[in-house]
């Protein structure tokens, strides 16, 4: 067995309020062998100030050094995987005109430096972090794989463009080569998520994936196996606790005990009460459960509308998609309110799947596979920009 193999690999994920540490022993066969990790929470570290180098710099050097010696190794690379950055995501598409003439490899080049040379002049500010093959079409009808050798008139390709600015991507790069590591890879958290559910679910590629936390909430777009969109919110569950609380002068920390214990449904009886011993401290011991049924529902649907139904960033994707994966993090809320989700979620004819949270075996499992063997539709795996863009493009595309 090679050595070299089962060497800890690093990765980081790196949130706008923690750090998660997490050391993987790869075996022969590329599989997960071993893992650790470390959730360090940085306090007074917020998304406008990122990049304290001071702040950054001494989590990353305690941290590191701490690893290191409990694995006996010097760590010289770094995976990265970002949540709650500022990206950009852009959608392309290249034509190039055939006359009747077969599509080849040299039409492809031509539409890749054309888009990358537009994504340089509109966003001159931005490092690309991934470009993704989102659609093919030759003379208007979509195929699944890019058509070299077949005949047609006109050539369309579209590229999912994932961005980061310039800065934040320099500034990452020095502030670990501070600590002598270098990024050997940058990843979104998005795109790896998406990755794995695509994965587990053979035949779904195009879906929306949506993550519902206390306090803040995340939904992004994969169509045709490519990230299209992301965005994140700064409200999750409490505020349908915070509403049922301000209508009912009930304290959270009831209301929370009456979600974790009230079967919530729309067959409730109207003269329904809550229990008396839930409300024990309370000064208001009557209250009717259809009340919190309504207010709750009222919230959640709210919420969905907020996150994706009525959301103008989604409204072509919404037409597109009818597949949403809900993931929640408080299981009291699957457990006793899948009613309310299911209702405000799944209007019409929109399939809902309820997914439980990515374990991290789980989740770096799958992101080595990435690592070792690419994804099927990423077109550019970028780590860094410099290297050849074109042969990269290649490798992924036609190997």
């Amino acid at each position: 067995m090679n050595a070299n193999i089962l060497k800890p690999r690093l990765f980081i994920e790196i949130y706008f309020k923690q750090f998660v540490f997490i050391v993987a022993k790869i075996d022969e066969k590329n599989e997960l062998v071993s893992i650790d990790k470390f959730v360090v929470p940085v306090l007074n570290f917020d998304k406008s100030n990122i990049f304290n180098y001071e702040l950054f710099s001494k989590v990353l050097k305690e941290n590191i050094f701490s690893l290191e010696k409990k694995f006996k190794c010097i760590f010289k690379d770094v995976f990265l995987i970002l949540n709650d950055f500022n990206i950009t995501f852009i959608n392309f598409t290249g034509f190039k005109k055939l006359n009747g003439s077969q599509v080849l490899r040299e039409n492809i080049t031509y539409i890749l430096n054309s888009l990358k040379s537009s994504i340089n002049d509109v966003e001159s500010k931005k490092t690309i972090l991934h470009i993704f093959n989102s659609n093919f079409f030759l003379d208007k009808q979509k195929i699944i794989n890019p058509p070299i050798g077949l005949f047609g008139d006109l050539y369309a390709h579209e590229l999912s463009f994932c961005l980061i600015n310039n800065n934040d991507y320099k500034n990452l790069d020095n502030i670990f080569n501070l600590q002598n590591l270098k990024i050997k890879k940058i990843f979104l958290k998005s795109y790896v998520e998406g990755a794995y559910i695509s994965n587990m679910n053979p035949g779904i590629d195009t879906f929306f994936y949506i993550k519902i936390n206390e306090n803040n909430s995340k939904v992004f777009y994969f169509e045709n196996d490519a990230l299209k969109f992301e965005q994140n919110f700064d409200f999750g569950f409490e505020i349908i606790s915070k509403d049922i609380s301000k209508i009912t002068s009930l304290s959270l920390e009831t209301v929370k005990k009456i979600i974790s214990k009230f079967k919530f449904n729309s067959k409730i009886p109207e003269s329904e009460l809550i229990e008396k011993k839930i409300l024990e401290g309370e000064i208001n011991k009557k209250i009717r459960k259809k009340l919190i049924y309504e207010i709750a529902f009222a919230r959640i649907k709210e919420i969905a509308e907020k996150i994706l139904l009525k959301n103008i960033n989604f409204k072509n994707f919404v037409e597109t998609s009818s597949i949403i994966f809900l993931e929640l993090t408080d299981k009291s809320h699957y457990d006793n309110m899948k009613e309310l989700y299911d209702i405000s979620f799944s209007p019409k004819e929109n399939e809902l799947k309820y997914l439980e949270n990515f374990s991290t075996e789980v989740a770096v499992n799958n992101l080595n596979k990435i690592v070792q063997f690419g994804w099927k539709k990423e077109a550019i795996p970028i780590a860094n920009v410099k290297k050849s863009i074109i042969s990269r493009f290649f490798e992924t595309l036609f190997n």
